[in-house]
């Protein structure tokens, strides 16, 4: 903290969780409050601006209010040994003039020759095991608070500013496009097979039930008549029956 005991933002959580996952974007949040009767104008900077995106970076935070600030890590390739993470964020704030705005932040309001009281708070990086299943309960939120760090803490560490905006996510890449389109080509492959052989099917039983209705009227007609079977009718029947088991075995 700066010269002055006064502490200008309550920040929580001091740790950063981060459920870490490779090849995936990883958000979490922290809240800053102003319980002062000023009006307190802020920036966040870290020791790796490129890895991480944060939102808003810089702003005013109104007396007896706060401040919701998302910080995204970007997609990481693999995970870091023992999942330990040295990245280190700083929270600075001062007291502005009533009417201040956020595009009137800048990074010279924060510097010792500015001659404002600036008031700093570090927080580390820790990644954590991606929740199974997950939780609605917000994790860490009965954890006790870690000690607000002193100015001395760390004061060697190389932090710096970061973009206001950046993309969210990543474009899909080539591969996976065609990867879907092949999907979606395989499944109206499949689809149309499926709807041919459906059709042969019932082709096939409505020959094989107009094959036995003849077989039927054949031996009425046999019943019928006190004579012996001549060769055509043994013929017929015998050529009606190989048909319906061809029928049957498709």
């Amino acid at each position: 903290m700066g010269s002055d005991s006064k502490e200008l933002l309550g920040i929580e959580p001091l740790e950063l969780r981060f459920p870490f996952e490779t090849k995936k974007q990883i958000s979490c949040s922290m809240q800053l409050t102003n319980r002062t009767d000023d009006y307190i104008g802020f920036k966040v900077k870290t020791t790796s601006p490129k890895k991480y995106c944060v939102r808003p970076n810089s702003g005013i935070v109104p007396p007896r209010s706060t401040c919701d600030v998302i910080v995204s890590m970007q997609a990481q390739k693999e995970a870091p040994p023992d999942m330990q993470c040295k990245d280190k964020f700083l929270v600075q704030s001062v007291i502005v003039a009533e009417g201040t705005s956020a595009k009137d932040i800048t990074g010279d309001m924060f510097t010792k020759k500015s001659g404002n009281v600036v008031d700093e708070v570090k927080l580390r990086v820790v990644y954590v095991p991606p929740p199974k299943p997950p939780s609605p309960v917000r994790e860490g939120s009965e954890e006790g608070s870690s000690p607000r760090h002193s100015l001395s803490d760390g004061s060697n560490l190389n932090y710096q500013e970061m973009q206001t905006t950046r993309e969210s996510d990543d474009p899909p890449s080539l591969a996976a496009v065609k990867a879907q389109k092949d999907q979606e080509g395989f499944t109206s492959e499949t689809s149309a097979l499926v709807s041919k052989l459906t059709e042969e099917r019932n082709s096939a039983i409505q020959q094989n039930n107009k094959l036995r209705q003849e077989l039927d009227l054949v031996r009425r007609e046999l019943r019928k008549q006190n004579g012996g079977f001549s060769f055509a009718v043994v013929a017929a029947i015998a050529l009606l029956g190989i048909l319906l088991g061809f029928i049957m075995k498709r």
